[in-house]
């Protein structure tokens, strides 16, 4: 009897694995859309309602902190009940503060729509969360493959999103709401029909939760000969956290005061909306090249590449004329690239380090860091810049990247 030979692109993976790919690729173009769209929109909702353009960063802001502390909790919420359960709440929550978010513009109550911000960026990590569980049933050698498979499935809701700002405008006035909520309220569907695609569908779940049974009577404490005690994390972990870390606060360092030096070299709205537009292409429509280059090569040389990478970018940027856009778009593309490299190179090292009875949580952890590292970038960037220049800023964080990313990537290696 003859079988048909499997494809490219699900060859090597087990039948649950496929499903699982399949499951969470519907996820997340749901959770792209309502991501992309949500944040189209959330500056010029903030200055609209608090009257004032100096406040227009602060969704930014919040959206932060929430996503933050969201990749802690929701990291836990997985490591104790499964990652169906864990994912499926993150797009919960997203919706929930996509709602809210409508509701605070609707009654003009600042209060509600900062609030409802939080909620919605701690509801959004869960794009970035998925990609663990995409490598959660792959073999060793595939991991990073179906993890950028994930990735990458999220870029088709963010294309479509942003263009959908129009449409669900007007479909929100003819609701008697605000033309700017319309994004928030496909994000709040998008994200419920995210949940629901999760819950009904993610099964097998790809980390069930672990049993809660005590340490056998005089086992308590003892560790086989090498193991890494508790509270002190092995060391891939700390690798591959610091790896993407770095990576996130020299990206958002870079990519957030690109804009500001373009305007004020006299580049049109459409100049920086192109060269912000490729760079997020180049976020994540790499990601099954990266992931095939991670299981090729190891995570730790494709981070170590994205370090050099980073430095590429940093220096194209600071010594492309100011008027020169097609050479800071080249510039943001790899510092796209450089950061999707770092991300992939870094999730592979710290999966594989991460103890499986603790897995999620640490990965949430690890998560709550790129968070916090964006936020930092982000403030960072702003008195760098103020006080440097462009150039300057750009060149330190590229630098900074190869200083750090390679330097930590190859220092620990994997013992036999």
């Amino acid at each position: 009897m003859t079988r048909t030979a499997p494809s490219a692109t699900t060859a090597g993976f087990s039948r649950d694995q496929r499903r699982t790919l399949t499951v969470l690729g519907i996820s997340q173009a749901l959770g792209g859309a309502g991501m992309a769209a949500g944040i189209t929109v959330g500056a010029l909702l903030a200055q609209d309602l608090l009257g004032s353009t100096s406040l227009a960063g602060l969704p930014a802001a919040l959206y932060t902190i929430g996503a933050a502390f969201g990749a802690a909790v929701l990291g836990r919420v997985s490591q104790r009940f499964g990652r169906r359960w864990g994912l499926a709440l993150g797009n919960g929550i997203a919706a929930l503060g996509s709602a809210g978010v409508v509701a605070g513009a609707a009654v003009r109550w600042p209060v509600l729509l900062l609030a409802a911000l939080v909620v919605y960026g701690a509801g959004t990590v869960t794009g970035l969360l998925a990609r663990y569980a995409g490598a959660d049933l792959a073999p060793p050698d595939r991991r990073g493959r179906a993890a950028g498979t994930v990735l990458f499935a999220m870029t088709l809701g963010a294309v479509v999103g942003p263009n959908l700002t129009g449409p669900t405008g007007e479909l929100a006035g003819t609701w008697g709401l605000p033309p700017l909520t319309g994004p928030f309220l496909l994000a709040a569907v998008a994200y419920t029909a995210a949940a629901l695609v999760l819950v009904v569908w993610l099964r097998p779940d790809p980390l069930p939760p672990a049993p809660q049974s005590p340490a056998p009577p005089g086992e308590a404490g003892s560790a086989p000969p090498g193991a890494h005690r508790a509270g002190r994390p092995a060391p891939g972990v700390v690798t591959g956290a610091t790896v993407m870390i770095t990576a996130q606060l020299v990206m958002i360092a870079v990519m957030t005061m690109t804009p500001v030096h373009m305007a004020g070299h006299g580049h049109t709205t459409q100049a920086v909306g192109l060269v912000i537009a490729l760079h997020v292409g180049a976020m994540f429509l790499p990601s099954p090249l990266s992931g095939l280059l991670t299981d090729r090569f190891g995570g730790r040389r494709v981070a170590t590449a994205a370090g050099a990478l980073l430095l590429s970018a940093g220096l194209l940027a600071g010594l492309a004329p100011p008027a020169s856009t097609p050479l800071l778009a080249c510039a943001l593309v790899l510092l796209g690239v450089g950061w999707n490299l770092a991300l992939l190179g870094g999730t592979a090292v710290l999966t594989d380090a991460a103890p499986a009875g603790n897995r999620a949580a640490v990965q949430g952890l690890a998560d709550t860091g790129m968070s916090v590292a964006g936020a930092t970038g982000g403030m960072v960037s702003g008195l760098v810049m103020g006080g440097s220049g462009y150039p300057v800023l750009t060149a330190a964080a590229g630098a900074l990247a190869l200083a750090v990313i390679p330097a930590v990537a190859m220092s620990s290696r994997r013992p036999a």
